[in-house]
């Protein structure tokens, strides 16, 4: 089987009321991390641009509140399909500015549809409630959708994490401005092309792009936007939500991680470190729930580093169009310097380096899958979310040490367990202050569970019946009943 060929990369617009426009001066461009070409320049909205983006999205608010849950639904289904139909055509350009593999970017294509898929059904499951009251007073509770709502999204996901908030959004009846990440601009605008074939209203969804701290305050704070979310940064979302708390509008936060593993005693250390080479660096480790810290029993601590390491220094890396090329390039030379720097403190701490710790050739942003061993915990990595292809270890003497170290931080995504003893399983996922926690397997939570974080990895949850609560608000109304 030969190499993807590079396709032609499209040009890049903002979409307001229904249209792409294109003669907007250029924000930045737009570059491939496997080879450092510049591929694309990315237009930069007016002041203008951004106030006629919000006053669509009022209108298409209006619009699409009032449309019947079917035909949302309908719409939202069509959307499904056109992405799945087009994947073959978007997967390339993904792997263009992110670097991911072909098969990286289809299967990320794929995780968004699901989020319309689910989202499309659940919409018709927004039920209110009936409280018993005395006659002739009826009460009962409504759920009605927030408002237009303004979404920011990050690079590493730059397909899923835009169709979790605008599905979430058209799902709630609200309008929805996407602010995709500057990184991987034509991804999400060829994922809102969808929705405008899918037949979406005009002014329902509407793509600007420009100066970060411009949009920023220009959305959250205009009285039209209702509610605030973020896929991103622990920084970026305090900045956000404190802009959004002068005006009283709700948040949606998922923010940074920085995932544990708790491996016990009595496990299969082979089979776990092929789970942990498979899942720790997909996507280069740039992936918020990605596992960041493995705290391993001391008595399988030796073989289980020794095996890891040895799985993850046979991955090929490279060129994500290339066949056979199992981990892409970092997204861009900040990430690069970040892993050098994290590798040089570790291991002036102390720590060693069993694979990997370099970078990879000389163009190109790759970095080496890396193993750090015996890593101790003033080292900066084990308190800072690594975003790389860097999976420190340490040697525990319990899991309760595991788990006291795992609660430590002010972070709380994910966490994953590995061990064949209930009773610790139990306690372990119970105890672990995270959103969500894997019981002798690596995954994320989908479309039909919620995702989210504990303290400073965020507020409010994604997915599942629970995301509603911040789409939509709760509405009682007592009605008096005439009696004859």
């Amino acid at each position: 089987m030969s190499d993807t060929p590079k396709p032609a990369y499209p040009r890049i617009g903002l979409l307001i009321d229904g249209e792409w426009i294109y003669d907007r001066p250029t924000l930045c461009e737009v570059e491939n991390p496997s080879d450092e070409a510049i591929i694309g320049q990315v237009p930069k909205a007016t002041t203008e641009d951004l106030r006629n983006a919000l006053a669509s999205s009022a209108r298409g608010f209006d619009v699409w509140r009032r449309t019947p849950p079917s035909e949302r639904s309908a719409i939202m289904r069509r959307a499904a399909a056109l992405i799945r139909e087009r994947a073959s055509m978007i997967a390339p350009i993904f792997t263009m500015e992110l670097g991911k593999t072909i098969p990286e970017s289809l299967a990320e294509i794929e995780r968004s549809a699901t989020f319309l898929d689910w989202d499309s059904e659940e919409l018709r499951r927004l039920y209110g409630r009936i409280v018993p009251t005395d006659p002739p007073i009826q009460q009962f509770v409504v759920r009605e959708p927030i408002g237009p709502v303004a979404a920011f999204t990050p690079w590493n996901v730059p397909m899923s994490a835009p169709s979790r908030k605008v599905s979430a959004s058209l799902a709630a009846g609200c309008s929805v401005i996407l602010k995709p990440a500057e990184e991987t601009p034509a991804t999400a605008c060829l994922f809102a092309q969808c929705f405008i074939d899918a037949g979406l209203p005009k002014g329902v969804l509407n793509v600007v792009f420009g100066d970060p701290d411009e949009v920023s305050r220009t959305l959250v704070l205009s009285p039209i936007t209702r509610l605030v979310t973020l896929t991103g940064s622990i920084h970026v979302g305090k900045h956000l939500t404190r802009l959004a708390a002068e005006t009283m509008k709700p948040v949606l936060m998922e923010l940074g991680g920085h995932a544990p593993v708790l491996i016990d005693e009595n496990v299969d250390v082979d089979g776990v470190a092929q789970m942990a080479t498979n899942w720790k660096f997909r996507m280069a480790g740039q992936f918020c729930s990605a596992p960041s810290r493995f705290l391993v029993h001391k008595s399988v601590y030796g073989n289980f580093v020794e095996s890891f390491a040895s799985k993850a220094a046979k991955l090929k890396v490279g060129d994500g169009f290339e066949e056979g090329v199992q981990m892409g390039p970092l997204a861009n030379r900040r990430r690069l310097a970040a892993m050098a720097d994290l590798v040089e403190d570790a291991v002036s701490n102390g720590a060693r380096i069993a694979t990997g710790g370099q970078r990879v050739g000389n163009r190109g942003w790759f970095y080496a899958p890396t193993i750090l061993a015996d890593v101790p915990l003033e080292a900066r990595i084990m308190s800072e979310e690594p975003f790389g292809p860097i999976a420190p270890c340490a040697p525990v003497d319990s899991m309760d040490e595991a788990l006291d170290i795992s609660n430590s931080l002010e972070m709380g995504l994910a966490a994953f367990v590995f061990t064949n003893s209930m009773q610790r399983a139990d306690h372990l996922s119970r105890e672990l202050q995270v959103g969500s926690v894997a019981l002798n397997v690596f995954t994320s939570p989908g479309a039909d569970a919620p995702f989210g974080g504990y303290r400073e990895s965020g507020i409010g949850r994604e997915g599942g019946p629970e995301m509603y609560h911040s789409y939509t608000v709760a509405k009682t109304i007592a009605e008096r009943r005439v009696m004859v």
